[in-house]
């Protein structure tokens, strides 16, 4: 009998770690010759207008240099520039979902009939929660040959989950956010796919 209760007792706890999560829209275009992509050094680099000091910034930044790596780039050697160039581009927001409707609604209803009339009035009280605050992240990539400047590849992905959820922290959706958007790299060009 203690077995029984052990088991379900752990079942419950695990549950309790593993939160929903909804799928990571992913947005890529490629130039037409592919030839130059997955091969050489690459260095990731902060986009015009980004903190490439920051924290969270480098978090995203590991994360996508380690799918480049598995895609078959190379990091530069210390000191000499890299054939291409990954600037990353990263938004990260947090709101609360406003609630469609009023709390409170009325209803009136009558009849009549041959035994006299009636007049009914009823009041419906939402009193479910306040929406979950969610947190918003999205990630953007654009792949440079870094002498021409010519662009070879770019991709976006887009991420929301409730704050209290372990992907809300910056090392879990980093490493989420960056395989979902390299996934079937180079991807088809101009195509949106969702990827859980």
């Amino acid at each position: 009998m203690p077995y029984r209760f052990a088991v379900v007792a752990l079942a419950a706890a695990l549950a309790g770690c593993v939160a929903p999560t909804g799928p990571v829209e992913v947005t890529r275009f490629h130039a037409p010759e592919l030839a130059a992509l997955g091969k050489g050094t690459i260095a990731v680099e902060p986009a015009p207008g980004q903190n490439g000091a920051s924290l969270e910034w480098r978090a995203y930044q590991s994360a996508v240099q380690r799918q480049l790596t598995l895609l078959g780039y190379a990091e530069p050697v210390t000191g000499t520039p890299s054939a291409q160039v990954a600037e990353l581009r990263l938004a990260r927001s947090t709101y609360r979902p406003e609630r469609a409707g009023s709390p409170v609604s009325v209803g009136v209803g009558g009849s009549t009939g041959s035994y006299g009339s009636g007049l009914g009035v009823g009041i419906g009280i939402n009193l479910s929660p306040r929406p979950a605050e969610q947190v918003q992240t999205d990630l953007g990539v654009m792949i440079k040959d870094r002498a021409s400047a010519k662009t070879l590849w770019e991709g976006r992905a887009s991420f929301t989950v409730r704050s209290s959820s372990p992907l809300a922290s910056t090392s879990l959706g980093a490493a989420k956010m960056a395989e979902a958007l390299f996934k079937g790299f180079p991807g088809q060009s101009g195509e949106t796919i969702a990827v859980k």
